[in-house]
């Protein structure tokens, strides 16, 4: 008969001991998971007050070029079509850039369709802003005036 060793014998749930990360690496990786969480934390935070502040300044953006678009109303026809072009290129400047601002005729007007996704300043009556306002034309500008206010209030500037 074999002795009977230690090993042999079957525990009881009393004798198992508790199971531990071995030395102290349980309040390291505690820490580590608090940081990374804290950082993920702020991350989130910082990405939502740009977002928050891009968005803020659009619709500051989208106002004023209203406002202007209103204050053009009381103008003669010549100087309004003008005020008008003036102001989508300095919304093209501002939203695209300076070489966005500075294409002229057909690219004008393509660019112009890309910012407002539409197409009303290559086949509608925005053409004239765009590429006739040196023709003898009389377009209506109220309508004209109108499509403008509509374009710029859905602008996701």
């Amino acid at each position: 008969m074999n002795p009977v060793t230690p090993a042999e014998i079957p525990l009881s749930l009393d004798q198992l001991r508790g199971l531990h990360l071995p030395g102290g690496a349980a309040g390291a990786l505690q820490g580590e998971v608090v940081a990374a969480a804290a950082l993920g934390f702020l991350a989130a935070l910082l990405v939502g007050l740009v977002r928050y502040g891009r968005g803020r300044a659009r619709v500051g953006i989208r106002r004023a070029a209203l406002a202007e678009l209103a204050r053009s109303r009381n103008l003669d026809p010549e100087a309004r079509l003008v005020a008008q072009a003036r102001l989508l290129r300095r919304l093209g400047r501002t939203l695209g850039g300076e070489t966005e601002a500075r294409a002229t005729g057909a690219d004008w007007a393509a660019r112009l369709d890309a910012l407002f996704r539409t197409d009303f300043f290559t086949r509608g009556a925005g053409r004239v802003l765009a590429d006739g306002l040196y023709r003898r034309q009389d377009p209506d500008l109220d309508a004209l005036d109108t499509e403008l206010g509509r374009l710029i209030g859905r602008l996701r500037a």
